[in-house]
């Protein structure tokens, strides 16, 4: 079991369009992936659940990523949330 804090960088926090391109890249994976926020559990690999937790721009929440391709489910998911979930603009 891999955990990792990351902070939610893009502006309008875990909407619908972030939440379902992490959810996108969760499924990816065969590992199990959540996260902790406010003392909750939230199950990656869903839309309705991401949403839920209600996560904002500037929250940390604790991903945590456990089974056979864990490093690379962390990896990517840390990587593209710290990217901004396809919400921010691009820097060249």
């Amino acid at each position: 079991m891999l955990t990792k804090t990351v902070v939610i960088n893009n502006p309008t926090g875990l909407h619908l369009r972030p939440a379902g391109n992490l959810c996108k890249e969760a499924v990816k994976y065969k590992s199990r992936i959540t996260f902790n926020y406010r003392n909750n559990n939230t199950n990656a690999k869903s839309v309705l659940s991401v949403l839920a937790a209600c996560v904002k721009q500037g929250d940390s929440i604790e991903l945590i990523c456990e089974g056979d391709d864990e490093e690379e489910a962390m990896e990517n998911i840390s990587r593209i949330i710290e990217e901004g979930l396809g919400d921010l603009p691009q820097t060249e």
